[in-house]
């Protein structure tokens, strides 16, 4: 037996779909670490200005919200490269970095939500090769490893500023190089620092060297003034006067003179 569908609950039906339908469309959650920007598609097209905050938020049905994440990402890199001489050496990187939180419309009109791999891993990547290029191996893997990295952190940083991406750190985690390049350029560090220790040892002998000569001489024209100084007649005076200050002692003592004219009185305790 048929039976006719109630109308009313067919109105009620579709009436509730379509506010479902809308109610997604109108209601617009941002979660925190997250901002969007709008779409007005009948009015002012992309709202570029006006970042949406996170919270709970109405918007017109027939708008569109662009969500992006703003927390600190992530990305690992592996690539070869070549130095200066046209070596070919493997290098790990590890960037992190977040949109700028209020210039997310300008990276969504330039970029979109792939922005990741439009701009961030390109831009790495080229500033990478771009500044190892200008190095040898050598100054890569072990004398200018600082300043190449230094260097790639600048000029990242620069370009990815310029496009609304903060750039919180670089890093290079490891350069691998062929092995007969690597081992001969641990090689040549070994026999550099060998030398200079050795140059150091030899300095070090040197000034120690230098101080015993000034040393010597010091005491030897100390030696010269005071032989120079000391004549007969001052060393008979200083006899005298000692032989009179021993006399002076209320002990007895036997007094010896020496021969000629020269002999100097010596005077003995009992």
């Amino acid at each position: 037996m048929n039976q006719k569908v109630n109308p009313l609950i067919v109105i009620i039906g579709v009436g509730f779909f379509l506010l479902l339908m809308i109610g997604s469309r109108v209601a617009l959650t941002i979660n925190p670490g997250e901002r969007a920007v709008i779409f007005r598609k009948f009015t002012s097209g992309l709202d570029k200005e006006n970042v949406i905050e996170p919270g709970f938020h109405l918007i017109s049905p027939w708008n569109e919200a662009f969500v992006y994440e703003v927390k600190e990402q992530k990305v690992e890199e592996s690539m070869d490269i070549l130095d200066k001489n046209g070596l070919s050496m493997a290098i790990d990187i590890t960037l992190r970095f977040n949109p700028t939180y209020g210039k997310i419309g300008y990276l969504h009109e330039e970029f979109g939500r792939s922005y990741v791999d439009r701009l961030v891993v390109p831009e790495v990547r080229s500033a990478v090769r771009k500044v190892m290029g200008r190095y040898e191996a050598e100054e890569i893997y072990s004398t200018k490893r600082n300043e190449v990295e230094e260097t790639i952190i600048n000029e990242t940083k620069t370009i990815l500023e310029q496009n609304n991406v903060v750039m919180k750190a670089l890093l290079i985690r490891s350069i691998r190089l062929p092995e007969k390049i690597r081992q001969a350029i641990d090689d040549k560090l070994k026999q550099e620092q060998e030398a200079s220790a050795y140059r150091y040892r030899i300095d070090k002998e040197r000034s120690e060297a230098e101080r015993k000569r000034i040393a010597a001489e010091g005491e030897a024209a100390a030696n010269k003034i005071i032989n120079s100084s000391l004549t007969p007649s001052l060393l008979k005076m200083r006899g005298i006067e000692a032989t009179i200050e021993l006399s002076k002692s209320p002990n007895s003592k036997v007094v010896v003179i020496g021969s000629g004219e020269n002999g100097m009185p010596l005077i003995l305790n009992d």
